[in-house]
């Protein structure tokens, strides 16, 4: 197989820069990884299928790189391990287990595969694709782009390369706006990790094993968005913050994915998204009819829009490495007509399948396509039990159903539930981490061991003096601060830190006494 690869060490954009980071962290894994499944019935060449995987992956040379430090920050590179095609007859085994086994594998962002390719074989004539890519390299668009250009292989019509390298013209994007994106969201963005919802135990903005309620959203309300003018995505976001204020939680903002792609990169299979946070404008909002509050999200996404393709990171400062950036999140695609043709063959995609992860306490995941929304809450169980979330469930879907009888009605008329109080016990491996990581600290006038050192680079790559008890986040640190520090750190005092010390104890003396330890350890 002849792969088109990227140059050695070519940069990585930022949002591949924050999944690095958080897989340094051993925080992501299995949230990142972006199952799709291929059902075949018919006569199925399974060489020919193969072959169309290769060349997929030929046209997309995204898929055939890896993530390796260069300076501090990641580069891209051409992975070690390029993506496995392969094939394997389970005739007579329940596949359900197998396909489990392939989403399953680690996909490693150092050496590669960050996706594969696995076709089984169930019976002669019934056949599974099952394919797997690290979200670092694919997002939800770049499913419908696989489906199609494996259809387009497999009838044996050729694919069109990919243009060129995206990535400096995001980076170089990014750079124009940020100071007007810094302006943006300086009235607009706050911190607030608190949630109420029936039944939680603790919002979570990390990923964990999660669990699933499957809904579909119907027709009406394509009507009902329709009627007011806005698109069914708006509707159904102006119906969550709904939910959420009537819960009590005011000012709450939900994060939502944005497609960053352009006229180029539309066709591309890669990470084109950014996960940018939406709020109600003004909580006056909610005292008038639906219709307008729905325009008035409408709006604020508009505005929004404008700052898609720079990260909240790099815009605030301050936001800590995490899997969500806030505790409620939504994702929704459009998908345009019906699955392309496979000669001779009756085909169905699964879209929609589960990684068995969420990334953090509720994520809202909708597919509009022409049957209309397919929905699904993703749910961290250890904190919120399956019956409350049923309940969030059938609380926004009686919202909806009411929405769609009256879309001009009065928010005060919709069948809203009870408030709930916002829980404030922290559930296990969610706990702030305890002083002992930290350390006592020193009597006043003593400075530890390396802490003028550690002082200087922070100074260095924030910009400003710090204070050797000061939080990194607090001062507007975000991920690319913490990958110079420890370049820094290795060059100047030749000790690797890890990235958990930044959180575990995120200040000068927290970052000397670690220095300190390994030292000692002779690491």
């Amino acid at each position: 197989m002849s792969v088109t690869l990227v140059g050695e060490g070519e940069q990585a954009s930022l949002a591949q820069h924050g999944m690095w980071i958080t897989e340094r962290m051993g925080a992501g894994g299995r949230v990142y990884h972006m199952p799709v499944a291929m059902w075949f019935d018919g006569p199925l060449d399974t060489d020919r299928l193969l072959a169309a995987c290769d060349a997929v992956v030929e046209a997309h040379p995204a898929l055939a790189i890896a993530l390796v430090e260069r300076d501090g920050a990641p580069a891209r590179v051409p992975a070690a391990v390029a993506p496995p095609v392969r094939f394997e007859d389970v005739s007579g085994r329940d596949p359900a287990g197998l396909i489990e086994r392939e989403t399953a594998l680690a996909l490693d962002l150092g050496t590669g595969p960050l996706a594969r390719f696995t076709l089984l074989r169930l019976a002669p004539e019934r056949h599974v694709l099952v394919f797997v890519a690290h979200h670092a390299v694919f997002d939800g668009m770049s499913k419908d782009i696989l489906v199609r250009d494996l259809a387009a292989a497999y009838a044996g019509r050729p694919l069109p390369a990919a243009y060129g390298d995206a990535v400096a013209e995001e980076n170089a994007l990014v750079a124009e706006l940020l100071d007007a994106a810094a302006e943006f969201w300086r009235s607009r963005w706050r911190d607030r990790p608190g949630l109420a919802l029936p039944g939680l135990v603790a919002p979570s903005v990390r990923a964990a094993a999660g669990e699933v309620v499957d809904f579909s959203i119907g027709p009406d309300v394509a009507a009902a968005a329709e009627r007011i003018g806005v698109t069914r995505f708006e509707l159904v976001l102006a119906a969550l913050h709904t939910l959420l204020r009537a819960y009590g939680n005011d000012g709450a903002a939900v994060a939502v994915d944005l497609s960053t792609r352009t006229e180029r990169t539309r066709d591309h299979i890669g990470l084109f998204v950014n996960e940018l946070p939406v709020t109600v404008p003004s909580a006056g909002a909610f005292d008038g009819t639906f219709a307008d509050l729905a325009r008035a999200v409408r709006e604020e996404l508009r505005a929004v829009y404008r700052f898609r393709g720079v990260p909240l990171a790099r815009a605030v400062g301050g936001v800590s490495p995490r899997t969500a950036l806030t505790p409620v999140s939504v994702s929704y695609r459009r998908r345009e007509g019906e699955d392309p043709a496979f000669p001779g063959l009756r085909v169905s995609v699964d879209r929609m399948m589960f990684n068995q992860a969420v990334r953090g306490t509720l994520h809202l995941q909708m597919v509009d396509g022409p049957d209309g929304i397919a929905a699904r809450f993703q749910y961290n169980p250890e904190i919120l039990g399956r019956a409350h979330c049923e309940s969030v469930t059938g609380h926004l879907l009686a919202l909806l159903d009411a929405i769609a009888a009256r879309p001009g009605g009065d928010i005060a008329d919709l069948p809203v539930p009870e408030p709930v109080a916002e829980p404030v016990r922290e559930p296990a491996g969610e706990a702030t981490a305890d002083a002992s990581l930290a350390g006592a600290a020193p009597p006043a006038g003593e400075v530890l061991p390396y802490a003028r050192e550690v002082g200087e680079i922070w100074c260095e790559v924030l910009g400003r003096d710090v204070g050797p008890d000061e939080d990194l986040f607090d001062l507007g640190g975000h991920s690319l601060s913490i990958t110079e520090i420890i370049a820094k750190v290795r060059e100047r005092l030749y000790v690797e830190l890890s990235f958990d010390v930044f959180f575990d104890a995120p200040t000068i003396n927290g970052v000397a006494e670690e220095i300190a330890r390994l030292k000692e350890e002779g690491c």
